[in-house]
């Protein structure tokens, strides 16, 4: 599993406007059939391909890459200098800052029970070098302790911060959840696609996994697994579970994962998640180069197979001819077909302002703009000296300052992630790269209508970004002055809106289990197809990933989609 830990998913290019160091050659080469070319950083004249996927998050880059792999002629088109999205990184002065994701699980993991970036990667023969670690700090109202995943280890951190009524009721939890995790897990997400070939490819080929499982868990395990598309909250008042830190914690660790607490949050995302933190052996992972190093490989995969990457390369509009997406009109007006489909990588809300007027029935506009969001977000992003800084120094770290507030309270729960405590590289000799952030609670009413160059705009990012310089200098110890930061960039809500393209500079989409779905990946416009966080499963690094493969698994016939399985043993 790849957490997403709610914030370490944003969306395109640098979170800051400054000029970025010369861009990586390998993102600036593009393959295609006809051997090894050049592609320049912007398209010129008319083009096709088969498929233009418009957006390079991890999504877009999952289904870009796999098509490659599917031997389709595919182009992603990414508007900034750097692809990614929601993964890429960014340097200044010698500090490798991430901008997203930085909390991973699974990585290297291979076989059915992968998660689905993982098994993107081994599709594409992608390799990731990561550093492992199985701990994380937490500042709680409780006390600060060091927590620690496995299935023993924790137990210890409720007994002495919690009591013996919360060791009593988590084991009851896991002992609950984890038999779940079978049949959870049973279906690899890369064998999943948009059509009735899903019979084939899925629900044909992996019925006898399947069938253990159940079999396996027994009566009353078969018939809790129908809950997994359930809300969790259901799970845990089935159990009656009552102890007040118990249910805290639980609610931190859903909305870490998806944004939502744990009464929006789906069963089959929980267990997913238990079972992967909660059972002997497991680790957690960080790649060594940084989130970037996952984009990086995706966009390895891509040429790999022939795809192109096209940065600065800004979609205007999606082009349609009698009811049909044929491609995509960039802003310098130059055009580029789509022979199959067009993929959009956007957000629900964002990809609406690509589409002409009345091209969408009136039923879907009003259904996306009424869907609910979720707030958004303020950053830190410091460089600074390691000199007095703990030797020790945990690689992340989450303060709460008030359960009764609610995890999804703003200014109420930071995070931390300082990367170089595992990846040196990331920051000049002697020094430490930090990311601190509110994970989607920032209300972007605060600072609706603000002119950034204002002084109003300035005292406002001072105020609000208060909060998690305290949660640095806790973390940190009194070894960390703010003065000595080399580096130090607060990012807005605005800043969100404006750099990273999202419709008022939303996490996405907060549709809660129980009370809706996600949308699939079809649209009511022929060839058009959209994947990432908008889309099921949803947000977080896994799911992007998850919905990218299966928008790409579903523009090729099931023979290819199976080959696929057969060629990397699922």
């Amino acid at each position: 599993m790849a957490a997403n830990f709610c914030g370490w998913s944003l969306q395109s290019s640098s979170l800051y406007n400054f000029r970025q160091p010369p861009i990586r050659s390998s993102f600036i080469r593009s393959s295609s059939s006809n051997g090894n070319l050049p592609i320049k950083e912007s398209f010129s004249g008319e083009s096709e391909a088969d498929v233009v996927v418009i957006g390079s998050g991890i999504g877009g880059l999952c289904c870009g890459a796999l098509l490659a792999r599917y031997g389709q002629d595919v182009v992603v088109l990414e508007s900034h200098d750097h692809p990614g999205g929601a993964a890429h990184s960014f340097e200044i002065k010698g500090y490798k800052f991430d901008s997203g994701p930085s909390l991973f699980s699974g990585l290297q993991s291979r076989g059915p029970q992968a998660n689905p970036l993982a098994q993107v990667l081994d599709a594409l023969g992608e390799s990731l070098p990561c550093s492992k670690y199985d701990s994380w700090m937490v500042y709680l109202p409780e006390g600060d302790f060091l927590s620690r995943i496995g299935p023993t280890d924790f137990f210890k951190d409720l007994e002495k911060y919690a009591g013996p009524s919360a060791v009593q009721e988590w084991e009851k939890l896991l002992g609950a959840i984890l038999p779940l995790s079978s049949a959870a897990m049973a279906l690899p997400p890369l064998s999943i696609r948009g059509d009735l070939g899903v019979l084939s490819t899925a629900a044909a080929r992996y019925a006898p996994s399947l069938l253990k499982s159940f079999i396996k868990m027994g009566p009353k395990g078969a018939l809790g697994a129908t809950k997994l598309l359930r809300p969790f909250s259901e799970i845990i008042d089935s159990l009656e579970l009552k102890d007040p830190f118990i249910r805290n914690w639980i609610d931190l660790l859903a909305f870490l994962l998806a944004g939502v607490k744990s009464d929006g949050i789906l069963s089959a995302e929980m267990i997913y998640m238990f079972a992967e933190w909660y059972k002997p052996g497991c680790t957690l992972e960080y790649p060594i180069d940084g989130s970037g190093a996952v984009v990086e490989a995706l966009v390895r995969g891509l040429e790999k197979f022939g795809g192109r990457l096209s940065l600065k390369s800004h979609v205007e509009n999606i082009v349609i001819e009698n009811g049909k997406a044929v491609g995509v009109k960039l802003r310098n007006g130059q055009f580029i077909r789509a022979r199959k489909a067009v993929v959009s990588n956007a957000s629900m809300w964002d990809t609406l302002k690509l589409l002409p007027p009345g091209a969408l029935p009136d039923s879907y506009v009003n259904g996306v703009n009424t869907t609910p969001q979720c707030e958004s977000f303020m950053h830190l992003h410091l460089g600074f000296d390691a000199e007095g800084i703990a030797d020790d120094l945990e690689i992340h770290h989450i303060v709460v300052n008030d359960w009764d507030r609610g995890v999804d309270a703003d200014q109420n729960v930071v995070l931390i992630s300082v990367p170089s405590v595992l990846s040196p590289n990331l920051a000049p000799p002697g020094k430490h790269v930090l990311h601190a952030y509110c994970p989607g609670t920032e209300p972007f009413s605060l600072w609706e209508g603000l002119d950034r160059r204002s002084a109003e705009y300035k005292d406002l990012k001072s105020q609000r970004s208060e909060v998690m310089w305290r949660a640095v200098e806790r973390a940190l110890g009194p070894g960390f002055k703010r003065e000595k930061c080399e580096v130090s960039l607060v990012g807005t809500p605005l800043t969100h809106q404006r750099f990273l393209r999202r419709n008022r500079g939303t996490y996405g989409p907060a549709i809660e289990a129980g009370k809706g779905t996600f949308p699939g990946h079809s649209t009511p416009i022929p060839q058009l197809l959209c994947c990432g966080d908008s889309t099921f499963p949803g947000i977080g690094v896994p799911a992007v990933a998850a919905s990218g493969a299966i928008v790409a698994n579903s523009l090729v016939p099931v023979s290819k989609h199976s080959e696929l399985l057969d060629a990397i043993g699922l």
